[in-house]
């Protein structure tokens, strides 16, 4: 139900259903008399912002299974409109190059790199890392609920601090409730993380960046390294596999072929004298 959202995603819900109503042609008749061709009349008017497209196709979906459930409507049209593809690769992920980069512009000891230290060391949303605090160490662990669909379906995170993000908390400076603060040593929203790490972004001459690409990032490098994909769910707090398959599709790609080539060559050879490919005479 919509009280059970979260606030913020109660006002981006609200906010795409009044627009559905304010700049539709249809948004003046009784929700009755919606039929599927008016919603994928709307939908393919906004191809060239997919993901705009599918949030409303979704918020349409929950509106009318409320409808169904409490019987004011007799089905939900916006069930069978199909979603757009959107952009296959998602949020950029950072390369190892623009890590380095963004760390030589912001050196231990300053917000910002502890900023990046604790979204690449654990994985989390915006909105988890703007939370996490000093009363969520429990011997060398983070102990947390992550943000989103906390009242819904709650997912209970357990992370080791490996010692390459104790160290930049341990020369960082930090808040009482909050590692990350504002310069007026405030807790940040995460409206008001995602502006000022754009800021850093940009100060670090970098482009496509974002906070949820070093998300994604630590993801890959998981799968770089050969975890498989419960082990990389275990980390980022996923529930299914989809998203982290989509994340370390590139990663698991290049391990594979990695993998693949060495045996090529014989490295996995029990005779490496003898090359697994040879010209026969």
């Amino acid at each position: 139900m919509f009280q059970e959202l979260d606030p913020r995603t109660q006002r981006v819900r609200r906010g795409i259903l009044e627009r559905f109503c304010q700049n539709n042609g249809d948004g003046d008749k009784p929700f009755k008399m919606m039929m599927p061709r008016h919603i994928r009349k709307r939908r393919d008017e906004m191809v060239d912002r997919p993901e705009a497209a599918n949030g409303m196709v979704k918020a349409l979906r929950q509106l009318y299974k409320y409808a169904v459930r409490y019987d004011l409507h007799d089905a939900n049209p916006a069930e069978k409109i199909e979603y757009l593809s959107g952009s296959a690769e998602g949020f950029h992920s950072w390369t190892l190059a623009e890590i380095e980069k963004f760390e030589k512009q912001h050196p231990v000891g300053t917000t910002a790199r502890l900023a990046l230290a604790l979204a690449l060391y654990t994985g989390q949303r915006r909105a988890d890392l703007v939370a996490l605090g000093r009363q969520h160490i429990r011997d060398g662990w983070l102990v947390f609920t992550q943000h989103k669909n906390r009242k819904r379906k709650p997912v209970h995170m357990e992370l080791p601090i490996i010692p390459a993000l104790q160290h930049i908390l341990d020369a960082s400076p930090t808040g009482d409730l909050t590692f990350l603060v504002t310069s007026f040593g405030q807790p940040f929203t995460s409206n008001g993380f995602g502006n000022r790490f754009h800021k850093w972004v940009e100060e670090a001459g970098l482009e496509n960046c974002s906070v949820h690409g070093l998300r994604k990032a630590a993801a890959a490098r998981l799968a770089e390294l050969g975890c498989t994909e419960f082990e990389i769910m275990a980390i980022t707090g996923h529930t299914t596999s989809k998203e982290v398959t989509r994340y370390t599709r590139a990663a698991s790609q290049k391990t594979r072929a990695e993998s693949a080539l060495k045996r090529i060559s014989g490295e996995h050879s029990k005779d490496k004298s003898v090359p697994l490919f040879r010209k026969d005479n």
